[in-house]
């Protein structure tokens, strides 16, 4: 998938989640079927409260599981998370940061957290035991990004902590170009916010004057 910037030196990198985005699949699936048939055979007010609460909550399921996306490419990260949309070029980046989650830190020591790349604490501890059997001299294999699985020959990864070695590697090599300086830019997602804000006050208008 491409930035969209022709400065650009090549296609960004999408991370993103893809138990979030099946998940989301899923609810929106549940959430269609019961909208729709509450929306065909349903009387008095039904079908405007079934209407009023997929307006609320489509927006915010698409926003919570399907919109978040990393995208990274020599220039600049930009993290589309629910919300906002973060554009970092890297010279104004400070760390990456991964604990019980996975951040991106600012100049400004503002923080933003990368939604599609959730920390799986139970991936993390399998990595280690992994990389402690392949110390103990036991054979083993792992299973990169894409899928393939090799023969253990180095440190294992859990795989959004893989992601954010990616990141820190691409970061630390381009931080100092030219092309890398800029302004951080924050930007609201009203096209989501919006829809879901209105899908609410509408709810709300439905119960009250129930």
């Amino acid at each position: 998938m491409s930035s969209g910037d022709p400065k650009s030196a090549y296609e960004d990198r999408v991370y993103r989640s893809s138990g979030g985005i099946a998940g989301g699949v899923l609810l929106l699936a549940v959430a269609g079927w019961l909208g729709i048939d509450a929306l065909v055979v349903g009387q008095g007010r039904t079908p405007w409260l079934a209407l009023a609460a997929l307006l609320c909550a489509v927006p915010l399921v698409i926003a919570f599981s399907l919109r978040p996306a990393v995208f990274a490419n020599e220039d600049r990260l930009r993290v589309r998370n629910p919300f906002r949309v973060i554009v970092l070029p890297w010279a104004t980046v400070a760390s990456l940061r991964s604990g019980y989650s996975n951040e991106v830190v600012d100049e400004s020591g503002t923080k933003y957290q990368l939604w599609s790349v959730p920390v799986s604490l139970r991936a993390r501890n399998k990595a280690n035991r992994r990389q402690a059997q392949a110390k103990g001299g036991r054979a083993g294999t792992q299973t990169d990004l894409s899928g393939r699985t090799s023969l253990l020959t180095g440190p294992v990864r859990a795989p959004s902590d893989q992601i954010m070695d990616d990141l820190r590697a691409l970061w630390e090599s381009r931080a100092g170009a030219a092309d890398s300086q800029g302004e951080p830019s924050v930007r609201w997602s009203w096209e989501v916010m919006g829809p879901a804000i209105a899908g609410a006050v509408l709810l709300v208008i439905l119960l009250v004057t129930g």
